[in-house]
């Protein structure tokens, strides 16, 4: 039986403690990665890049075709259970990829993760559950930083743990996934309500029927493409900086570990004491902006680097942990335009987004790097190459963000979120397109509960 209630802030405070965890327990294998791979294939930096590229492929494949399904599921059968199963993928996932003998068991290792690694999406939907509207953008912020806080410590913790050897650090991250698993069995409680769920429906289940599900809201589809474009863009960061810096700066584990964990703190600080404050005064809009802006800013600088030009480096790290600004207000804007009883279908098609995203952005990234660095017929020796690709990305993603906030006035439009069931009609600034459902039954959401009552 769960040991807090679901409306206590102790609740809250789990919630974070399992997304820290998590996050811990990814961030303990980057620094040791590259080593990993080297050591299972004898090849060098760049044929590595390339493996940790399709590695991160197959993971975010899974992700995108299943992260709906297991959202869906949720929205049906409460956010507890999946999220708990999601955790147990997890430890499967580490404690395969540690006692990996050959490279394809990697693979496999990201496989079974990425079909049940949705405790991001189901977390941010429980999150919702639990917070009033209004609140959602800084509760959002929040989970930014307690990603933020597990990238200060489980790089470091990774790449101390990497002079022992490069699979230790994925038994640790084995070890601390069922511990966060334990956690969240013995503590973490229901967060949806038995009135406020709905049938699971396969045409929802699957990633473009989330998206197609959420047509009756333009807003909405616009302002994910933004965020798609944004995270394909920040995928540079985390799939190549541990092999650019290794190319560039000839960086160890702990090297790499201690400069992500920088990264982490200024993260974390900006979202956990930024987003809630910066939004409060200036709206959403702004936000989004100026958090886009520093991560062009830092991957513009980060192209150009020699190995002459470290500390710059801490610099440009420490700008564009700006960036995650942008992300939890751009989640705040989403979840006020759909109602209560589909936060879980939303976050499941942010999920499904983010994950195409992370299929696209880590295999061009990493082969773009490999192309630039030892390629046959490059136009030049370039490392930086992935870097400045995704400051031009993330600027687009700034124009058409910025397009999208001044078209849908998106700073002064009243929330929908605290609608019991998706609305007849859509809110102020919204062009309502009728699903087939609606067209034969005459509009009213066969999902929504019997006797529903508003969120107070």
């Amino acid at each position: 039986m769960a040991a807090v209630k679901k409306d206590s802030k102790l609740t809250l405070i789990c919630i974070l403690v399992t997304i820290l965890l998590d996050m811990v327990g990814y961030g303990i294998i980057v620094p040791v990665l590259p080593e990993l791979i080297r050591d299972l294939t004898g090849g060098g930096v760049a044929e590595a890049a390339v493996f940790g590229g399709w590695l991160v492929f197959v993971y975010a494949l899974m992700q995108f075709i299943f992260s709906p399904v297991l959202g869906n599921l949720s929205d049906r059968f409460g956010r507890r259970p999946v999220l708990l199963g999601s955790l147990l993928g997890l430890t499967f996932d580490y404690a395969m990829m540690g006692f990996a003998p050959f490279v394809w068991y990697l693979f496999i290792g990201r496989f079974v993760s990425g079909v049940a690694g949705a405790a991001v999406a189901t977390a941010t939907a429980y999150m919702a559950d639990i917070t009033p509207p209004a609140k959602r953008t800084q509760r959002f912020g929040l989970i930014g930083a307690a990603f933020g806080l597990g990238f200060i410590i489980g790089p470091v913790i990774g790449g101390e743990l990497g002079a022992f050897g490069p699979k230790v650090p994925f038994y640790a991250a084995a070890v601390l996934a069922f511990a966060n698993f334990l956690f969240g069995v013995f503590v973490l409680p229901e967060s949806l309500d038995k009135a406020n769920r709905r049938k699971f429906s396969i045409r929802r289940a699957n990633p473009f029927g989330a998206l197609l599900s959420l047509r009756k809201y333009p807003v909405v589809l616009w302002l994910m493409l933004a965020l798609f474009m944004f995270t394909m863009a920040a995928q540079a960061f985390p799939s190549v900086y541990n092999y650019f810096t290794i190319e560039v700066f000839n960086f160890s584990s702990s090297q790499i570990g201690r400069t992500l964990g920088l990264f982490g703190i200024v993260f974390a600080l900006f979202q956990a004491f930024g987003v809630g404050p910066l939004v409060k005064r200036f709206t959403e809009t702004p936000v989004v902006v100026v958090g886009m802006l520093a991560a062009v800013v830092a991957f513009s600088g980060i192209a150009f680097m020699d190995g002459h030009m470290q500390p710059w480096l801490y610099v440009y790290i420490v700008i564009g942990a700006g960036s995650g600004l942008a992300a939890p207000a751009i989640n705040g804007v989403l979840s006020r335009q759909v109602p209560d009883n589909a936060q879980g279908e939303l976050q499941g098609a942010v999920n499904a987004a983010n994950s195409l995203a992370t299929i696209i952005g880590p295999l061009a990234a990493t082969q773009i790097f490999a192309h630039y660095t030892y390629a046959e017929g490059a136009p030049g020796y370039f490392p930086g190459a992935p870097f400045l690709a995704s400051a031009i990305l993330t600027l687009g993603a700034v124009i058409l963000f910025t397009s999208i906030a001044l078209r849908f006035d998106l700073g002064h439009k009243p929330s929908v979120a605290t609608h019991p069931k998706v609305p007849e009609m859509s809110p102020p600034g919204q062009m309502h397109i009728p699903t087939p459902d609606e067209e034969s039954d005459g509009g009213e959401d066969e999902d929504a509960p019997a006797a529903p009552s508003p969120r107070p």
